[in-house]
Parts: C-alpha cells; structure tokens; sequence
C-alpha cells in the first residue's frame, strides 16, 4: 500500500536509502511566479545544499518538498516531487503523512514554549497518532541521542524547552523531527541565528546524521556549504520574470571548484550576491 495513503503506522526504524526527484517544478504566491521550472534529482544518504543570493527561491523550493509551501493562502505548485518513485502531489495523497516522511528544521529554533523538553521532542508523534504501542520514554531518548542532545538534558526532561539555550533548542528541533522517523530532513538556514560554538555542534550533527537519512539544506554560508554538502545546487532569479531559478548542480567541490556556468562562479566567488 502506498505509504503516503496508508492508515496503518510503520515501525520506528532508522531509514536508510530515500531519494527525492523534482521534475519541472513551479512555485506561486497568487500570481507571483517565485520557483521557475526546477529539475534536480535529490540522492539518498547525502546532503544535498542550495545556495543563492536573498530572494531566489530557495526557502520556497524547500517547502515544496515536504509541502509546506501550500499552507500559504494562494500559494500552489505545479510540476512532480518524487519521493523514492511516488509523487507527494499526486491526488488523494495525504499531506500531513508527507511532512511526515519529509521532516522540517526551521531558521530559528521553534519548541512550543509551554512544553517541557520531552514534551517537545513526542509532540510530532502525538500529532501524526504514531505513538501507540511505542514506550515514549525510550522514543524520546534515542531522538535525544540522534540528536546529540542527550547528555546535555537526560537529567531534565521536565523542564521547560526555553530553558535550553539556542544552540540546543536547534537541537532539540531537530530531535523533535527525528522522533517520527522521516525518510528525508529539510533544513532551512538551521544555523543562521546560532553562534559558532553552537553552529559548529549542528554541523557535525548533520554529518552524522548523513548515514541514516537524506538531507537538504539551504544556506547563505557558502563556506558552510562547502563543510557539511555532498553536492550543490546553485539558484538565482531569472531577470525576465523575477522567478527563481536552477542555474547548476553538481558535486559540491566540483561547484565550487570548477562550475561549468560562468554565474555560479561569479556567485562562489563573490562577484555578485
């Protein structure tokens, strides 16, 4: 059965070998064209960053992947996201189970203030009605431990989320997302409001979570693209229509080493940007 459209809960699980296709992809905001006829294929167990100047259309491509950009009143997509072989737009497919499957780390950290830590990390289970016949404890745990966060708070799970300080309340994002098990992790500028210490901390996270998921992450920081990606895609607004657009993608030091497109090497290289 399709496991989008499936009543029936999987089994936590670490998930391995998810890939995701967009295929002619368009974005709107009403009659604003952000996101112009996007082609990328997304490999499993790799991080995948999109880069580009403010403004062309990389938070919008992210949300279309988990479909969250739809939550926007008038906003709508055009065009396939594939996970594995399966269109997350395609009639009847449930939208709540793809954000599911495709989790989301938000720019600033973002725990619901009147929950305790551990509150935080099980609210997507109760949200999707995933949490019977697990041991929430056990759950919670191993999300912390994914997470790189369980040393840090194993002794206070009841307080409260805002208690933690930035850094780890990225974290604890982050093990809130892996709690449900995602096939994919979307991150959106998941440092930008964290200092180095702690963006460093995120970072080798990233890297290790590499083994068990597939990431896509878009960042303003080339030098963090360079750090954390296996590949990159290079986006810009194209002149004609103010709408993003997919100049280049490739191996990550590939695009920052030798781009075929003389645009992302003026970008990489701080010529414009």
């Amino acid at each position: 059965m399709n496991a989008m459209r499936a009543s029936q809960v999987r089994p936590v699980i670490v998930t391995t070998g998810h890939g995701m296709s967009v295929e002619r992809l368009n974005a709107y905001y009403g009659a604003k064209h952000a996101v112009k006829d996007v082609t990328l294929r997304v490999e499993p167990n790799t991080v995948t960053a999109i880069i580009g100047p403010s403004g062309c259309g990389k938070s919008t491509l992210l949300r279309c992947l988990n479909r969250l950009h739809e939550v926007i009143a008038g906003a709508y997509v055009q065009g396939k996201v594939l996970l594995d072989s399966e269109d997350i737009y395609a009639p009847g497919t449930d939208p709540v189970q793809v954000r599911r499957l495709v989790g989301m780390v938000f720019q600033r950290p973002n725990p619901f203030p009147t929950k305790s830590i551990i509150e935080n990390v099980l609210a997507g289970l109760k949200l999707t009605g995933r949490q019977r016949g697990m041991n929430p404890r056990e759950v919670a745990e191993q999300a912390l431990r994914d997470a790189a966060l369980w040393d840090e708070v194993k002794d206070r799970l009841k307080a409260p989320a805002t208690a933690l300080s930035g850094g780890q309340q990225q974290r604890l994002c982050i093990a809130r997302a892996l709690a449900v098990r995602p096939d994919v992790i979307l991150m959106d500028e998941p440092c930008s409001a964290l200092d180095p210490i702690a963006t460093l901390k995120v970072e080798e996270l990233i890297a290790e979570l590499r083994d068990h998921y597939t990431i896509v992450i878009v960042t303003h920081n080339m030098q963090q693209a360079a750090r954390v990606s296996d590949r990159t895609a290079f986006m810009m607004v194209d002149m004609d229509d103010r709408a993003g657009v997919l100049v280049e993608e490739g191996p990550t030091k590939a695009m920052f080493n030798t781009p075929k497109d003389k645009r992302t090497e003026d970008y990489v290289t701080g010529r414009f940007g």
